[in-house]
């Protein structure tokens, strides 16, 4: 069982860049996939990265590859997404989740998920 928090949304202009923060608890996390998913309004709820328990693997929706960035702190019990050259389209609320599973990266299935941050992007 984990508890996750998330923190670091905000506001942000076309074109700018904003770090995401996932605060976990739990005394396996570091045995543990961590992953981030974001939903809009009115729409589906879709995955936009995961990384293995290692932090060696992986994996992102084409959508952001090349923008976006999963790494974790297994120290701290923190996963980060960080976000570059931010469009209207990534406008969404930005869950963090975790896989029980140490090694679920391209067929990440969350077990937990955390209460979401916001992520609004300008023009």
């Amino acid at each position: 069982q984990v508890q996750l928090v998330e923190s670091g949304g905000g506001l942000v202009q076309a074109g700018g860049s904003l770090r995401l923060s996932c605060a976990a608890s739990g005394r396996t996390f570091s045995g543990y996939g961590m992953g981030w998913f974001r939903q809009a309004p009115g729409k589906e709820r879709e995955f936009v990265a995961a990384v293995s328990s290692t932090g060696v693997t992986r994996y992102y929706a084409d959508s952001v590859k090349g923008r976006f960035n999963i790494s974790r702190d297994n120290t701290k019990k923190t996963v980060y997404l960080q976000m570059i050259s931010l469009n209207p389209e990534d406008t969404a609320v930005y869950y963090c989740a975790a896989d029980r599973r140490p090694s679920a990266v391209a067929d990440f299935r969350p077990n937990w998920w955390g209460q979401g941050t916001q992520v609004t992007v300008s023009l």
